[in-house]
């Protein structure tokens, strides 16, 4: 096995391990902070995240992707790319720092709100330049580095967080520890970048490079910007038309699906340079394993989201009874779980069989319904309505991949609608089990005698064999895009 396939390896174990851990400690400290703030303080606290999140993606224009990507290719070239992205990106800091400054006083919101965002605007600019550093690590196959920083900065948030909420000292503060991590994010990734990568951080104007940079990253661009508006303008709607309190409540749902996805990040990492091999050399090989793909997706998905539909008011009490409101939101964001799962690997396939202006335009017409139907939902439902729209527009993401499929491969449909009967019917049986269940025992021993129960009943049923648990395990072993070739 070679040394690049070798650190490849490495990369790829050491990122989902630091994915893994980042989660449990990011929903960790969720928790705390919903139970000590409450719906509307944690309402205010997400918005103004979320309000510069979409903004940050003005810093970046997919300028990192390029970095990465053009540095992966020569190292040689990492100097010149890196200082010409930091020319444009400089200057654009500025620009969305001052669009975020207006744009938040043009909307009316009190003072403690605007403070909110000024101090959250602050982690969009150091948390932009971070990535940048890192994509250049990322160009040089070095993911070690920053899935080391991932963790700590997890881990100074959560105890910053802790020490702030302890001493009393109010909102304000809690999001001050924010940028404190973000800072430290950003010395650390500076000083890989200049001891270890051994690059100058200095910016430069080289017209051409610019212009060819900016060509590149357009599609890159536009994809996310149409993404960040999917995934956060929710919230500032949520806060702009139905009050700080609805976004608190609907939070709650929100972070239990991300705190999940890392599970098919981690799953489509793996898929996609196994994808892109087959796509070049083995197309019916590219069927199989998007089938198996598509399985494994639905086992692990549909019980959770049945399972948590079963006992959301347990959950739920996580994050004490002020938050009762959120059960329902809760039930019906969760069944977004399963088309989240699936869209990964479609996403990856549709990428890595050369389709990415299609995942693209899929993402602006899945963006553009979005936008209209929170906005006649939220007024009606608030944070249901918000919930009901994740959960079409979800569907849709779907639909709208799955129609391209069909015309890249030629896989088995009825194999994989049988298997999401088997599935279904499993996970239907398990969250039956659960419900009863979670009036007589401890909600955490319910979940453990419920996870068995399914497995068992997979077995029995034929869903899933000892050969998948031999070929997941032995995926792992093999070398990128060598996985699930059974």
């Amino acid at each position: 096995m070679s040394e690049k396939v070798i650190n490849i390896a490495k990369n790829t174990s050491y990122y989902t391990l630091a994915l893994v851990v980042q989660k449990v400690i990011s929903f960790t400290y969720f928790v705390i902070i919903a139970r000590a703030l409450g719906p509307e303080d944690l309402g205010k606290y997400y918005f103004a995240i979320s309000f510069t999140t979409i903004f940050s993606i003005f810093i970046d224009l997919g300028l990192t992707n390029v970095l990465t990507r053009e540095t992966a290719k020569d190292h040689t070239d990492a100097q010149k790319y890196l200082s010409n992205v930091l020319g444009i990106k400089i200057p654009l800091a500025v620009l969305s720092f001052l669009m975020v400054f207006g744009v938040i006083n043009l909307m009316g919101y009190p003072e403690l709100t605007k403070y909110l965002v000024y101090i959250s605007a602050i982690s969009m600019i150091l948390d932009s330049f971070t990535a940048t550093f890192f994509g250049v690590a990322r160009g040089f196959h070095n993911l070690i580095f920053e899935s080391i920083s991932s963790i700590i900065f997890q881990a100074i948030v959560l105890a910053a967080g802790l020490f702030t909420l302890n001493q009393g000292y109010g909102i304000l503060w809690l999001m001050g520890t924010l940028a404190f991590a973000s800072l430290y994010n950003f010395v650390f990734s500076y000083i890989i970048i200049r001891k270890k990568i051994q690059l100058k951080v200095k910016p430069e104007f080289k017209k051409d490079l610019i212009i060819s940079i900016v060509k590149i990253s357009l599609p890159f661009a536009i994809y996310g910007i149409f993404s960040r508006l999917y995934t956060y303008l929710d919230s500032v709607l949520l806060s702009s038309l139905a009050g700080d309190r609805e976004v608190g409540v609907y939070q709650v749902a929100f972070k239990i699906i991300n705190a999940l996805q890392f599970l098919p990040m981690a799953f489509a990492a793996s898929l996609y340079p196994a994808f892109a091999s087959y796509w070049m050399k083995n197309k019916p090989q590219l069927a199989v394993t998007f089938e198996r793909s598509i399985n494994y997706l639905l086992i692990i998905s549909l019980p959770i989201t049945i399972g948590i539909m079963s006992i959301a008011d347990k959950v739920v009490i996580l994050f004490k009874s002020e938050y009762s409101d959120a059960v329902l939101p809760l039930q019906i964001n969760i069944a977004a779980l399963v088309f989240v799962f699936l869209n990964f690997a479609i996403g990856a396939i549709l990428n890595a069989c050369d389709k990415q202006k299609i995942n693209t335009v899929n993402m602006m017409v899945v963006t553009v319904a979005s936008i209209a139907l929170n906005l006649f939902l939220i007024p009606r439902f608030q944070a249901i309505g918000a919930s009901i729209t994740v959960v079409i527009t979800s569907l849709l993401a779907f639909v709208l991949g799955m129609a391209i499929i069909p015309k890249i491969i030629q896989y088995n449909h009825w194999k994989v609608f049988k298997n999401f009967l088997k599935v279904g019917f499993v996970s239907l049986v398990m969250g039956g089990l659960s419900y009863f269940l979670k009036s007589y025992l401890n909600i955490f021993v319910v979940v453990i005698i419920s996870a068995g129960t399914y497995f068992l009943l997979l077995l029995l049923v034929g869903a899933f064999k000892k050969e998948d648990i031999f070929s997941i395990i032995s995926s792992f072993k093999k070398k990128s895009g060598e996985g699930m070739v059974e």
